[in-house]
């Protein structure tokens, strides 16, 4: 069944993700009900109503059934009871088969293995006694991760020897975690499709990511790989969206290592390294998932554009002030998207910008230049 414009949709989640969700919705002619704890979400200020409230709150749930046609998540870490409380009343994509893989690191990897993918090698950690096992099948240099609630590079250690992970693993509290090769890296990619309900799947072309301190910095459209590394990527990506039946819109990161595609994590919504389809491609991967969940046609993802995106952290506001804006806004290829967030703290996301180019090396060339530009001018302040 297609849910039209005019219906109402639900989202569960109040950050950028949401709220870049909501703004496609609207366009699109839906109304949308945010619920969030937050009483400053991001994406509340841009929905049509807001329902504050824990995400498990039943009361709240029944209240997102009641008025909404369907409903998304902006992020993997929703508590599954309340996904399968709503799949009880109203289609939820994705819904909590594929959130419960994807929020969990130990079942994540082994539904890789599982399918068939190749991913670095790894070994799950439930106590001491079997960290001492992982180590000795995965060994040195190798990260601690933990199972679950890891992201931006929190929740992960480097371990060197034995001691080492023992003492990472103490110090998260002996929670569960994934023991991981730290393999050497070529180049870091990632896919962002949507599936329909349909069993129909559209992939945005494989994108090029570079990290700082763990959290996503640039992001590099298109990939410089082989065409026929990229293509596997995305055939990987649209494998495990089959695998797990998905409906929505998911994120697949690899890593290539000696020339060899691993899959590293999944995430079952639109990504931080899809953002650069808000400007550069035919449709946005928020449009995509408002189209999965609404049982529309998917959109066109064709690249209309090279580009290349730029996470804005909340380092580079000065106390009291703003950023040097002008030095994004002088550039005529240069797209700037801010989340409406109140607080900048260092490390937070705060918005984004994506520079437009004839070709991949002048895009990049002019991003790197507005990016030193705009902390140049913060420690000049």
């Amino acid at each position: 069944m297609k849910i039209l414009p005019g219906a109402t949709l639900g989202m569960l989640g109040g950050g950028q993700l949401g709220r870049m969700f909501a703004q496609a919705a609207i366009r699109m002619g839906y109304a949308v009900v945010v619920l969030d704890p937050d009483p400053e979400s991001p994406a509340a200020k841009v929905g049509t109503r807001h329902l504050r409230a824990a995400y498990d709150d039943p009361a709240a749930l029944d209240e997102l059934a009641k008025t909404c046609a369907a409903a998304s998540v902006e992020f993997e870490n929703v508590p599954a009871k309340a996904l399968e409380r709503l799949e009880e009343r109203i289609p939820t994509r994705p819904d909590s088969r594929g959130v419960v893989v994807a929020q969990n690191r130990i079942l994540e990897k082994i539904f890789l293995r599982d399918a068939g993918l190749a991913t670095a090698p790894f070994a799950p950690v439930t106590s001491e006694m079997e960290l001492e096992s992982a180590w000795a099948a995965v060994g040195s240099p190798a990260l601690l991760k933990t199972a679950r609630l890891g992201y931006d590079g929190k929740g992960q250690a480097a371990a060197g020897s034995l001691d080492e992970a023992r003492r990472a693993w103490k110090a998260f509290g002996g929670k569960p975690c994934v023991l991981e090769k730290r393999v050497p890296l070529d180049v870091e990619l990632s896919v962002v499709l949507a599936r329909g309900a349909d069993g129909a799947c559209a992939a945005f072309p494989a994108a090029e990511n570079r990290h700082q301190y763990g959290i996503l910095d640039v992001t590099i459209v298109p990939a410089d790989v082989p065409g026929a590394l990229a293509r596997e990527a995305e055939d990987a990506a649209k494998r495990i969206a089959e695998k797990l039946d998905y409906v929505g819109v998911l994120a697949v990161e690899f890593f290539v290592s000696d020339g060899k595609l691993l899959v590293n994590e999944i995430a079952p919504r639109p990504h931080n390294s899809g953002h650069y389809t808000l400007d550069a491609c035919a449709t946005s991967q928020f449009e995509q998932q408002v189209r999965a969940l609404c049982g529309l046609p998917l959109g066109d993802c064709r690249l209309l554009t090279p580009a290349v995106m730029v996470n804005l952290l909340g380092d580079l506001w000065p106390e009291g002030g703003q950023p040097a804006w002008e030095a994004v806004l002088a550039n005529p290829g240069a797209k700037l998207h801010l989340y409406g967030k109140a607080a900048a703290r260092p490390g937070r996301k705060m918005g984004h910008f994506t520079v437009l180019g004839a070709d991949r090396d002048r895009a990049l060339e002019d991003a790197l230049r507005i990016q030193g530009a705009l902390r140049g001018a913060l420690q000049n302040t």
